[in-house]
């Protein structure tokens, strides 16, 4: 009888035992985003899809959250309240380094890249009767800068700052989230507005189809210099066509989309973060346009100027994309 008893005892302690190691080796990892109408939600989500995949074997678990954007989300994976978070190229450069809109907080030096996405060219729409055909013939019209916390707002306020605009050259600068910007532009609050974005973007598809709004050239001497400045910015053209009433291409400048974590995410979550979407290159590709044209040999460096957190760069050395 007693060693009836002693087995159940066992038997019962073993069971606790296994469920509180499977508890322990269940992981959760958070990627923070963007609006979820941009191309940053949707990578967000791919990534999470494949990772979850095989969470069975790893025991990791992804989620998506809907954020303020890239700089949010550098600041918040700072706070360890997020793992992982998509960034614009210029965004992370900044924070890297602690410049620009950094510099008050100081540089991010546990900032990681993980590897870069699609690139984001800057998008500048206008009502089709706002009276524009290109950038300078907004000022003194509605404009939507963008919301605090966003890189199209960093990088707004870089495009302004080496025209020698202020925000007080527009009549309204306005602080929509992107989610905001397109049917405040066809309802007639707004003239037009500023938003970096992978192509093709439904967030650009709904305005242009619900009220014809118009692709306007982000072009002249402001953008040279800044494209010659900086190396997170490089030329840049939406096709014509691609959006409707938009039959001609667009020459504009822009950035590339990364994902970025903190040196503190253990090294095995990455890894398998990188696994998950590489070795399933192909249905990572599928899953928005704006990934189509992807190239592993170029996502492992172009773009990153955090360094490689050690989980990727065991991944890509491991590939042979890396020394």
């Amino acid at each position: 009888m007693k060693r009836t008893i002693g087995l159940g005892v066992a038997a019962a302690l073993f069971g606790m035992f296994s469920v509180s190691t499977a508890s322990a080796q269940q992981q959760f990892v958070t990627i923070g985003t963007g609006g979820v109408t941009g191309v940053y939600y949707a990578a967000g989500g791919a990534i999470c899809r494949l990772l979850n995949k095989d969470r069975k074997t790893h025991g990791i678990r992804c989620s998506v959250e809907s954020t303020g954007g890239s700089a949010f989300n550098v600041n918040t994976i700072k706070e360890g309240e997020l793992d992982f978070g998509m960034a614009q190229s210029d965004v992370q450069y900044n924070a890297f380094k602690g410049e620009e809109s950094f510099k008050e907080g100081g540089a991010h030096a546990d900032l990681r890249a993980v590897f870069s996405v699609h690139p984001e060219p800057f998008t500048v729409l206008a009502h089709p009767n706002a009276g524009v055909t290109k950038f300078e013939d907004f000022k003194g019209k509605r404009f939507n800068v963008g919301n605090p916390g966003s890189g199209t707002r960093a990088s707004m306020e870089r495009l302004l700052g080496a025209m020698n605009w202020t925000l007080a050259d527009f009549s309204l600068a306005s602080e929509l989230k992107a989610d905001e910007h397109g049917p405040a532009l066809c309802d007639g609050k707004i003239d037009g507005f500023f938003y970096g974005v992978g192509h093709p973007s439904a967030n650009i598809q709904d305005p242009t189809t619900t009220c014809g709004a118009k692709l306007i050239p982000l072009t002249g001497e402001a953008v040279d210099k800044l494209v010659a400045d900086n190396p997170y910015y490089a030329r840049a053209t939406i096709p014509g066509g691609l959006y409707n009433a938009n039959p001609d291409d667009t020459q504009t400048f822009g950035v590339l989309a990364t994902l970025v974590t903190s040196a503190n995410v253990p090294e095995e979550s990455v890894y398998q973060l990188v696994k998950a979407v590489f070795d399933n290159f192909d249905e990572f590709k599928s899953l928005h346009p704006a990934f189509a044209n992807l190239d592993p040999a170029k996502m492992v460096k172009d773009g990153l100027s955090a360094p490689l957190h050690p989980g990727a760069e065991r991944y890509y050395k491991e590939k042979g994309w890396l020394q």
